[in-house]
């Protein structure tokens, strides 16, 4: 049976690896909310493809409204897919760092004061 730091290593790389591929892998066409959401704005049938220059705008007049560090899993269009690579792996650690904090967070407030 494999410890758990051995575990936690071979899943950080399993992720990293499906990442990785995913990002040479990936349509360039928008699917799921963000596809629905240029339908809903009349930039795109449902049936049809996606025009080049279609971009999805909000209502942000008076609402919280953010910008992405990176958007589209992305660092820009300079750096290409290699940029989309670096995004990949900057999110599944950042996203291992916070769930190893929940953890370590849950894990402490079930311990018996002392």
């Amino acid at each position: 049976m494999m410890d758990n730091r051995t575990f936690i290593i071979a899943g950080i790389l399993v992720a990293l690896i499906i990442g990785g591929v995913a990002v040479f892998m990936a349509s360039g066409d928008p699917d799921g909310l963000e596809s629905t959401a240029l339908v809903v704005q009349g930039q795109k049938t449902i049936t049809g493809d996606t025009p080049a220059d279609a971009e999805i705008h909000e209502e942000t007049a008076g609402r919280f409204a953010y910008s992405s560090p990176m958007p589209d899993y992305s660092l820009g269009e300079a750096m290409g897919s290699l940029g989309g690579l670096v995004a990949i792996i900057a999110g599944t650690v950042i996203a291992f760092l916070v769930v190893l904090g929940l953890a370590y967070g849950i894990k402490r407030a079930g311990k018996p004061a002392k």
